[in-house]
């Protein structure tokens, strides 16, 4: 594998992590939720925008990282599978490994969401 393209894939995974922290820590900011004369609180337009751009930025990101983690490792695995056909279970559990980061990404996404309504 290209070093530069392994350098590329952990640079947006590490992206996709710092967003959905800062993404996190943003949105429990207590005084950009509470509200000081209602008894709910309410949410301010800009956390509001701020939110709904981290849970589309970590579900993003993370489903074209997942795509190309897939996209290597079931290039690999077919190579495998060609020459050894009994790898077939291992082969696939790795390609699931691989398509769990954009399941990562989906649950931050809804914690996200779920933070802000």
């Amino acid at each position: 594998m290209n070093r530069r393209f392994l350098f590329i894939s952990i640079l947006l995974t590490s992206f996709v992590g710092l967003l959905s922290i800062a993404g996190s820590i943003f949105l429990w900011i207590p005084d950009a939720i509470a509200a000081p004369n209602m008894s709910e609180p309410v949410l301010a337009p800009e956390v509001w925008k701020w939110g709904l751009m981290a849970a589309a930025l970590a579900t993003g990101m993370s489903s074209l990282g997942a795509g190309y983690a897939v996209g290597l490792v079931g290039s690999a695995a077919m190579g495998a599978l060609a020459e050894k056909p009994e790898l077939f279970g291992r082969l696939l559990i790795f390609i699931g490994l691989a398509e769990g980061i954009a399941i990562y990404g989906i649950i931050i996404s809804v914690l996200i969401l779920d933070k802000i309504v």
